[in-house]
């Protein structure tokens, strides 16, 4: 994988668990990095953590953390409104009178809709099927819109379900709460929280403005078929069977079941040089197995 070669100061708009592995991955790599985070005890932790962490709605504390970054990463959700990120940084950088070198804009695959199984890739005609997926074409538009009309250097970045050390089935298995969701024909794909890092730094070093990458794994699965080999390798019970309507199961993992699609990270890896470290959902289980 590419490195990025100068120091780098990244602002992540965004405290979640992304942007606070991006983040850390920047100091690692002999930069620094300042995440957002609306809430004084997330601010808090991620202080203790090591990382600067500023209150988005502090315009002068905003435009301060921008002033310094040469790249920006935008993790929070859309909203009713659109991105609260956009609304935020467009002001805070004409305010500091900074221009970020590098803007990354996560979203998700949901902007593909339901391929009925089939692949789909960036060039596709984005087909929301759920109010989140059309907020993410909202904000996507809004911000190669606003890049292209500032000059910004601004990739989309769309990601599936991300799991890692301590967010995975592993956990649902162990703690008792995973189900098997049965939906016959039902198919995605995944990516490992490093991998999605490792991504996002990949373009970093090779920047290509208004571009659209999808960040997945190489071999999309129906969840039962991971969630069953994931209880296995654990010596497990498989869990029980639900309906996808079933209250058992969250409205987050009900998202995943609005579409089934097999997604292409080809673009990905021609034009950033990014390989997977976890090209299957196998290796990145066996990897946390090994690690517990």
């Amino acid at each position: 994988m590419p490195e990025v070669t100068a120091p780098l100061s990244l602002l992540v708009f965004g405290g979640g668990w992304l942007g606070e592995a991006a983040a850390h991955e920047a100091v690692r790599r002999g930069g620094s990095a300042v995440l957002t985070s609306r809430d004084p005890a997330r601010r808090a932790a991620l202080q203790t953590g090591g990382l600067e962490a500023v209150d988005p709605t502090d315009a002068k504390g905003l435009a301060a953390a921008v002033a310094r970054a040469s790249a920006v990463l935008v993790t929070a959700p859309p909203e009713a409104g659109g991105c609260p990120g956009l609304a935020a940084l467009i002001p805070a950088i004409t305010a500091s009178g900074a221009w970020p070198d590098w803007i990354g804009y996560v979203s998700s695959t949901a902007v593909y809709g339901d391929r009925d199984g089939g692949w789909a890739f960036e060039d596709d005609e984005l087909n929301a099927a759920s109010l989140e997926g059309a907020r993410r074409v909202r904000a996507e538009r809004d911000w190669l819109d606003e890049g292209q009309g500032m000059g910004l250097t601004v990739q989309i970045f769309r990601l599936p379900a991300l799991y890692g050390p301590g967010r995975s089935p592993l956990e649902r298995l162990r703690d008792g709460t995973a189900r098997i969701v049965r939906k016959p024909g039902q198919v995605f794909n995944r990516i490992h929280v490093e991998d999605a890092v490792s991504g996002l730094f990949a373009s970093m070093a090779r920047p290509h403005p208004g571009r659209a990458y999808t960040l997945c794994d190489d071999e999309p699965a129906p969840a039962d078929v991971v969630t069953a080999y994931a209880a296995e390798r654990l010596g497990l019970p498989r869990p029980p069977e639900v309906d996808v309507d079933d209250p058992s199961v969250s409205d987050a993992m009900r998202r995943f079941y609005l579409d089934s699609k097999r997604l292409s990270n080809a673009r990905t890896k021609a034009e950033l040089g990014w390989r997977p470290k976890y090209p299957s959902w196998k290796d990145g289980l066996e990897a946390m197995i090994a690690e517990t």
